[in-house]
């Protein structure tokens, strides 16, 4: 059994992105996707999103639930048997502050979740978020102000250049516990509007992971932030992956 469509608010929504090696990104990936490139980067990162009045569609605001969460994700392609081309995310973990996600999590709904503890500081236009999960495997810092301009030593030429990278990302495929299939979730949001987040933080431990990624094969690029904006959550079809060789 799976729940039906979940809405609610986007409250905060950052994405830490960094710009990799496609070798290095490419086997961390199982068939049929392919790192989807910028300028000849792969662009790895990590989703850090709160969430606010979720419920399924229908059901009244007041018995909403917030939360916050992170997902470590992986911009991909892929073309499909009848030869489309098609793009979304590869999310090899997700984490979650929420009791209720964790447990609805890959049972009503896609997308199991690690146990994680979040410390946020947020007054608008300022931010300090860390983010701890229970087993120890990972942990996320991100320290910054909102901006108009990305890094000059970014891959992006702009905010907007930027933009239009991550905004056909929005179906995304989550690694199970079981290996033989991925979680599938579509996220919508019918206003799509961002600003950069000048970083003077930012790092991750899956990202550090030299098993994962070799020394110089990844590097911090830049980071959006989107706010306060409706949403809603698309359950799709779970689909089957080849997970020999995927180091997750």
């Amino acid at each position: 059994m799976r729940l039906p469509v979940i809405k609610g608010i986007i409250r905060r929504r950052l994405l830490v992105n960094f710009r990799a090696d496609p070798a290095a990104v490419q086997r961390l990936l199982p068939a049929p996707f392919q790192p989807k490139l910028h300028r000849g980067f792969a662009l790895v990162g990590v989703c850090l999103i709160r969430l606010e009045r979720i419920r399924p569609a229908g059901l009244p605001v007041w018995l909403g639930v917030s939360s916050e969460n992170a997902a470590h994700r992986i911009a991909i392609e892929w073309t499909d048997p009848a030869g489309a081309g098609h793009e979304g995310v590869f999310i090899p973990r997700r984490d979650s502050g929420s009791v209720l996600n964790r447990l609805v999590g890959g049972r009503l709904f896609p997308g199991e979740h690690h146990p994680a503890r979040f410390a946020v500081t947020d007054d608008g236009s300022h931010i300090e978020l860390t983010m701890h999960s229970h087993d120890g495997v990972a942990a996320v810092r991100v320290v910054g102000e909102d901006s108009d301009a990305l890094p000059p030593t970014s891959c992006f030429g702009s905010v907007a250049e930027a933009s239009a990278f991550f905004e056909g990302g929005s179906l995304g495929f989550s690694v199970t516990r079981d290996g033989d299939r991925l979680d599938a979730l579509r996220l919508e949001t019918p206003e799509w509007r961002l600003r950069a987040l000048a970083v003077t933080e930012a790092g991750s431990s899956y990202f550090a992971d030299e098993q994962r990624f070799p020394p110089g094969t990844v590097e911090f690029d830049h980071a959006l932030i989107m706010r306060d904006l409706a949403h809603a959550w698309y359950p799709e079809e779970a689909r089957l992956v080849a997970p020999a060789g995927v180091v997750a």
